[in-house]
């Protein structure tokens, strides 16, 4: 990885995590509980946001702060491991609200019989 310094990493890494999951700076707004003139302002002013900031971030990525600085050309999820029908149901799964995601995890417990863990 070609070294970079903090505020592109951090803004590289962000937009890098949109594109792979096709999400609008709104949509992450929705998933991380930020207001959209808060991420879309850390954007326009190539600011990097607070460490709270980030992990709200993360949050809505539904990842880890070490994986958010984990080499930035991994993605966030290894497509080529997967079927044609589990890659179906990620992108379905991704457009979700987190309530509705809750919802699924619940019924899909509940089909394989294994516990269903909340968030």
């Amino acid at each position: 990885m070609e070294k970079l310094n903090n505020e592109n990493f951090v803004l590289q890494r962000m937009q890098e995590l949109l594109k792979a999951k096709d999400w609008s700076i709104y949509r992450l707004a929705k998933e991380s509980g930020l207001s959209y003139s808060s991420l879309n302002n850390i954007f326009i002013r190539s600011t990097v946001p607070s460490v709270l900031t980030l992990e709200k971030i993360c949050n809505g990525f539904q990842i880890t702060m070490s994986e958010f600085f984990e080499n930035m050309s991994t993605p966030v999820f290894n497509t080529d491991a997967i079927s044609a029908e589990e890659r179906t149901l990620l992108e379905r799964y991704r457009t979700l609200s987190k309530t509705d995601k809750q919802l699924l995890n619940a019924y899909l417990a509940g089909l394989s019989k294994t516990p269903f863990e909340s968030e």
